[in-house]
């Protein structure tokens, strides 16, 4: 098409003569070179063989486009769109679509942004996306760490109690081993919710999801050996028998040991065979790249949150029908309330879980760690600590029927 300009420039016959002048009515003087260098280079093939000038350069003043008489320019930010049934030349301007800018005039297309880059609300230029993730100085993080050090030191108040007191008749009441154990765990779960603040390093993911698994899966088996002893404790023929309290303790163990490790099994699966690890999320957030976990294997974190609410279930079933059998210090009723709330957190972590992005998803989860734990917390172990720190007569009354029974 250059060739063909110029060579009608140059002939003004209705055939092309190279070598000929034919209908110039006037000598050419000169040739305004194109936009690009390409099409300057076109032109110069022909005009120089007729010593013909071309400029070396067009003004530097911006320009080779001219107006559409039915419409003005498309500003930066815009571009050219067509109009239905008008001639070519006339077009409407249309705002750039998100994630795309133009910063000149009158582009037909707008271009998309860098990768790590957004375009700003103008649609003229674009910027650096800031990282998100859930840091220690945000206002949710700084929410998330304290009541995860008011919760361990809450845990901590307890557990001082349960061994200043654990003569008495109440703590007696059940195995005082699972007791500490339990109490143990949940200062652990506690903690644990302090490895998903921050930037996210390689360590904090490798153990972030398996330590709080494993914590918490230790804590819910010993809840439901505790279960188990209350059921033992109260079913045996004969209220002194050393079979029965033996059995009791062995059972519950066994229970403890086998329930947990099967949770630490999962979790060392996951470690080695798909380990998670930190990644980036660029396409989440229009303005930020989102900081986070990659699970490595979402089927591995679905098993560990599955056996999870398999022993929530199971405890909640054996705590229930264990809930109206006699005795004042029968803590199946407070496990099936606790076991209860612990169910309606975890449920309601799910959806609120995959629908955020970013620190709200991290704030959900502590959120949910740290309202289940409360919960087994103020359930099962409150009612003790009343009973021994303001109802000692209750107290001694359970200390004479144990007395009476064996």
């Amino acid at each position: 098409m250059t060739y063909r300009a110029i060579l009608g420039i140059l002939f003004k016959s209705h055939q092309f003569l190279p070598g000929y002048k034919c209908g110039v009515q006037a000598n050419v003087m000169g040739v305004v070179g194109g936009l690009s260098s390409d099409t300057s280079l076109y032109i110069a093939d022909i005009v120089s063989l007729y010593k013909i000038q071309q400029f070396a350069y067009v003004s530097s003043q911006p320009l080779a486009p001219p107006l559409s008489l039915c419409n003005s320019c498309c500003r930066p930010g815009y571009r050219k769109k067509k109009i239905e049934r008008k001639k070519f030349c006339c077009y409407d301007c249309a705002p750039c679509p998100d994630g795309m800018f133009t910063n000149q005039t009158d582009k037909e297309t707008c271009a998309k942004c860098p990768e790590g880059h957004y375009a700003n609300k103008f649609h003229n230029q674009c910027i650096l996306k800031s990282p998100n993730f859930l840091a220690f100085g945000d206002t949710l993080g700084i929410v998330s760490i304290f009541f995860g050090f008011v919760l361990s030191l809450i845990t901590v108040f307890v557990l001082v109690i349960f061994i200043m007191h654990q003569d008495t008749a109440v703590v007696k009441a059940n195995n005082i081993g699972l007791t500490y154990i339990l109490l143990v765990s949940l200062l652990l779960c506690f903690l644990s919710s302090l490895l998903f603040i921050g930037v996210p390093s390689k360590a904090c993911c490798l153990f972030r999801q398996t330590t709080f698994g494993t914590v918490f899966s230790i804590a819910l088996s010993s809840i439901l050996a505790k279960t188990v002893s209350v059921i033992l404790a109260f079913t045996a023929t004969k209220p002194g028998s050393q079979m029965r309290r033996w059995l009791g303790k062995r059972l519950a163990y066994s229970i403890l040991l086998s329930c947990s490790s099967f949770q630490a099994g999962l979790c060392a699966l996951w470690l080695f065979t798909s380990p998670p690890f930190p990644d980036l999320d660029m396409h989440s957030l229009p303005a930020e790249f989102i900081l986070l976990c990659n699970e490595g294997s979402v089927a591995m974190f679905y098993c560990v949150l599955g056996y999870m609410g398999f022993l929530a279930i199971v405890s909640f079933t054996v705590a229930f029908l264990a809930r109206k059998l006699p005795g004042c210090f029968n803590e199946a009723k407070f496990i099936t309330f606790s076991m209860l709330v612990f169910c309606s957190v975890w449920l309601s972590f799910l959806p609120a879980y995959f629908s955020t992005r970013g620190r709200y998803t991290v704030a959900v989860e502590i959120f949910s760690i740290l309202a289940s734990g409360a919960a087994l917390l103020s359930c099962i172990f409150f009612p003790k600590c009343y009973i021994i720190l303001l109802r000692p007569d209750l107290n001694k009354r359970e200390q004479l029927m144990q007395k009476r029974d064996n």
